[in-house]
């Protein structure tokens, strides 16, 4: 069983954690040496903490994948109105999404604790469109995992070109729209 880590070594674990991601974002060949130097700490500390850069690697996906489950835990998913926890949850994942893409973008090993994690997400995501088709803005025999698909590939998108730094607010809005209601003309007595 490995002992909690003290305060000040969990902030040394965490600004490694993030100097990773800075470093990997730009450059994935990048080498522990240059994590250490964005970090500030020499290239022992990381040595120390991680056995080599696949646990590196490893310990940044499970640190991105908490914050992605934070971020829709923080949403509400199950206690604000349905639409309100969609938009909140949307742009809480866009802002998680933009601080960790290298991290997130990492395949997690089948039955690891990533995995799990991530199952997570995509369970509470699914029980919140359920409440939204319950609303009658999605139809009654939508496929909630297709949905579900759509949805992230939609904010996948958005993260890419031309997007990218548009405020999450708005981001978020153009894709509950879009995923809500398509690229259609718009119809007398939508939820818009």
């Amino acid at each position: 069983m490995t002992r909690p880590l003290r305060a000040d070594a969990e902030r040394s674990v965490r600004s490694i954690l993030e100097a990773a991601e800075r470093v990997l974002s730009i450059n994935p060949a990048a080498s522990l040496e240059q994590v250490a130097e964005a970090a500030g700490v020499a290239r022992t500390t990381i040595h120390r903490r991680f056995a080599n850069r696949q646990a590196l690697v490893d310990a940044m996906a499970a640190m991105a994948v908490q914050q992605l489950l934070e971020a829709v835990e923080s949403g509400r998913p199950e206690a604000a109105p349905p639409l309100v926890a969609l938009h909140q949850i949307t742009v809480n994942v866009l802002r998680t999404k933009v601080s960790w893409g290298f991290a997130l973008g990492q395949p997690a090993p089948s039955g690891s604790v990533v995995a799990e994690m991530q199952q997570q997400v995509v369970r509470r995501c699914l029980e919140l469109l359920g409440r939204v088709r319950d609303l009658g803005v999605l139809d009654a025999e939508a496929d909630l995992d297709w949905t579900r698909r759509v949805y992230y590939a939609l904010i996948g998108e958005s993260l890419h070109g031309d997007d990218a730094e548009t405020d999450p607010d708005v981001l978020a809005s153009r894709i509950i729209d879009t995923l809500l209601y398509g690229a259609g003309p718009r119809r007398h007595g939508s939820h818009r």
